[in-house]
């Protein structure tokens, strides 16, 4: 189903709000804020805070992970009533590793009239200053806060090509570096913190040199790693050997199977009869 953004009908605007400099907001996004009767913010003291710097007065009702499936119906009786809806974040794009896309989705899917703003988004200034090759990049977000999930997720993006780009949090940053050291090795890295306040400040190198660079920095930030670029041939190895392989890097025999498997796109079972076969 087609739509079309400027019909002159009232729409719900996915609204970006600077990530740290005030001064970045845009001509159309201010005078989308003013536009709006009403705007869904993930916290409303915050989107106070941006709004009363510009002396822009709005009616806010809280939208968060926890409570977003509930605005549902009070922003379809605010669409109904021929009223124009906003969505912000505290920082960024919303939607973007932030609140917005279930409400949005839902909206979508009833079929009112959704029209996005281009703006403010921390990967994109990170990506470009980073000196790592930037097209085709791989956007993940947030990795998982729990260390073995974390880890898996790390394992299934282990041979992506692109560039890949993640946020993280402070008290995480060092766990989580080490884990992609562990798992993708030790690549090309940047990483932006406080992009545009300030205290910006960018780390470039391989990761084993970042990790003891990064230590008690503070701040949220976007880490950019390299692409997988190793050519991976196995043919010339056998399956045995490239078990070994993994054994040697100090993975379990189970795991070790599990990633060859992975690796040559076959079955596990077909690389445990194989490696039962070496030991007969």
């Amino acid at each position: 189903m087609s739509q079309k953004s400027y019909d002159n009908k009232n729409a719900v605007y996915l609204i970006p709000t600077p990530i740290g400099n005030l001064d970045d907001i845009s001509y159309r996004i201010l005078e989308t804020l003013k536009k709006v009767d009403v705007i869904f913010s993930e916290d409303t003291r915050v989107t106070n805070e941006l709004l009363k710097y510009f002396d822009i007065k709005k009616t806010l009702i809280s939208n968060h992970q926890y409570n977003e499936t509930q605005n549902i119906e009070k922003a379809k009786n605010y669409l109904d009533e021929g009223k124009n809806i906003g969505i912000v974040t505290d920082r960024g794009t919303p939607i973007i590793s932030d609140p917005g896309y279930p409400l949005t989705k839902s909206l979508i899917e009833e079929g009112y009239k959704v029209i996005a703003l281009p703006g403010p988004t921390a990967f994109i200034p990170a990506l470009i200053v980073s000196g790592i090759d930037p097209q085709p990049f791989y956007f993940h977000g947030f990795l998982n806060s729990k260390e073995t999930k974390r880890k898996k997720e790390l394992e299934d993006l282990k041979n992506i090509k692109a560039a890949l780009i993640f946020y993280e949090a402070p008290h995480r940053i060092e766990k989580t570096l080490l884990n992609i050291r562990e798992i993708l090795g030790n690549r090309k890295i940047s990483i932006s913190r406080e992009i545009t306040k300030k205290y910006e400040e960018i780390y470039r190198g391989r990761l084993e040199e970042v990790i003891e660079e990064i230590k008690g920095a503070k701040g949220e930030m976007v880490i950019i790693v390299d692409g997988n670029h190793s050519e991976n041939n196995y043919d010339n190895i056998s399956i045995i050997e490239h078990v070994n392989l993994y054994i040697k890097e100090g993975k379990e025999k189970k795991e070790a199977m599990k990633l060859v498997a992975k690796d040559r796109n076959i079955s596990k079972s077909d690389v445990y009869k194989e490696y039962l076969k070496e030991g007969e």
